[in-house]
């Protein structure tokens, strides 16, 4: 006789994993735009450089030119994500994509042309660097439109920024690979067409489209006049980028202080390296530090326990920067390679966790601005920190020069600590029901 019981269903997973982000409704074809596109960023540089050493003959013009580049785009990131935020992706990035593009392609011919003028070329390249396209920021805000729910925008931010940091590995392998095919200017123009293809398939997603006011919001703005919705939209347009508060100042300190280790930290292990009579380690140890970001990127989105982003923040920081002070006391390269991996396991949740913070502590209109702001800072940091290395190291005892490097990072976790506040993040994501104004 058969049971009269039903047969007991399977309930769905309590953690959704990865496969979930990625099943999200056009979450995989867009992810897969933006990454065609970044990856322009892994090659574009290193193709640059040696464009424009063949062009001088000298590695200090390239060196110059290069460093140009750099400030141009990494200083005007948060003005070229807060014409996204104002206007709109599709509005904004493919006439950057193509500026970008196009002022690449005349650098190169310029480039090639005899005769040229490095001044020309120079000002061409630092152009370029002043329309690069923010298409970090702008997918991490369509993270937010593709996963409302707190836990797989973690994974999503998580596995984002883990896809990011393999895309700088992979963009000069794939310049070695062009090399002898095209040469570096056709490296260059193909690092152009990677990012205008990715920036003009990102756009073409139905998450780039403006998301319409519903509910009781909708209801007011078919009442108000339409001088006053202007009005309106004119003020969230001026809202200052860091009107986040603590919680975005918070997120940039963590976010330099990341930077300013990491830049440190390639020139120390180097120097670490050269010292122990073996200067061919210094790729596996740096690639150590690559699989301990991935792991920990990756570990962090498989996370969860409900603790707030707001506290995991200083503690990744006081992590990354206690490991990298026992870096320095290491006595031998198999024991600092072990450390690094150590530090980089804190490096990717570092970051994923400063971009989450950013994105709660503003209004969905500043969201690709706040990214762009934490982004900034790492970069701006990394740079400081190479800087600042080689300073350390004709100065002082090398367990000394590790100490200073994580110094900032340790110094800024009672920062973090006092500017934790809990309160604002939920009052702003009150306004994600609406979602995003108009463009």
């Amino acid at each position: 006789m058969p049971s009269a019981v039903p047969a007991p269903t399977r309930a769905p997973s309590a953690r959704p994993g990865y496969r979930a982000v990625l099943g999200a409704p056009h979450a995989g074809c867009t992810f897969a735009a933006a990454l065609l596109g970044r990856l322009s960023y892994g090659v574009v540089p290193l193709a640059l450089l040696l464009t424009v050493r063949d062009t001088t003959g000298s590695y200090s013009a390239a060196g110059a030119a290069m460093a140009l580049f750099g400030l141009a785009s990494v200083l005007l990131s948060p003005v070229r994500a807060g014409l996204v935020d104002r206007h709109g992706p599709r509005r904004v990035l493919p006439p950057m994509a193509l500026s970008y593009t196009v002022l690449l392609l005349a650098a190169v011919a310029t480039a090639t042309r005899p005769g040229a003028g490095p001044v020309a070329v120079g000002a061409l390249v630092v152009a370029a660097g002043a329309c690069t396209p923010p298409l970090g920021p702008v997918m991490r805000t369509f993270w937010r439109r593709l996963l409302p729910d707190s836990a797989l925008l973690r994974r999503a931010f998580s596995l984002d920024g883990v896809a990011e940091e393999l895309l700088f590995v992979a963009g000069p392998l794939l310049v070695g690979l062009l090399l002898p095919l095209v040469g570096p200017g056709g490296a260059v123009a193909a690092g152009a067409a990677l990012l205008l293809a990715g920036a003009l398939l990102l756009v073409a997603s139905p998450v780039a489209a403006p998301p319409a006011a519903t509910g009781s919001a909708g209801a007011r703005d078919a009442a108000e006049p339409a001088g006053g919705r202007r009005a309106a939209r004119r003020a969230v347009r001026r809202r200052a980028p860091l009107g986040g508060g603590r919680l975005l100042g918070g997120a940039v300190l963590a976010s330099g202080v990341t930077g300013l280790a990491l830049g440190a930290l390639d020139l120390l292990v180097v120097v670490f390296a050269e010292r122990q009579g073996r200067p061919e380690a210094v790729g596996w140890i740096l690639a150590a530090l690559s699989v301990g970001s991935a792991v920990g990127g990756l570990g962090l989105g498989a996370f969860d326990r409900p603790v707030p982003n707001a506290v995991r923040l200083p503690l990744f920081t006081a992590g990354l920067g206690l490991a990298l002070t026992g870096a320095g006391l290491a006595p031998n390269l198999a024991v600092l390679g072990g450390a690094v991996v150590l530090a980089g396991l804190f490096v990717a949740p570092a970051l994923t966790t400063a971009y989450l913070v950013a994105d709660e502590a503003v209004a969905p209109s500043a969201r690709t601005r706040a990214g762009a702001w934490v982004n900034t800072a790492f970069n701006a940091g990394s740079a400081a920190g190479g800087a600042s290395g080689g300073l350390l190291v004709g100065n002082a005892p090398l367990p000394l020069c590790f100490a200073l490097a994580a110094a900032p990072a340790l110094t800024a976790v009672p920062v973090l600590l006092r500017m934790r506040d809990f309160g604002e993040p939920r009052s702003l994501r009150k306004s994600d029901s609406v979602g995003d104004p108009a463009p």
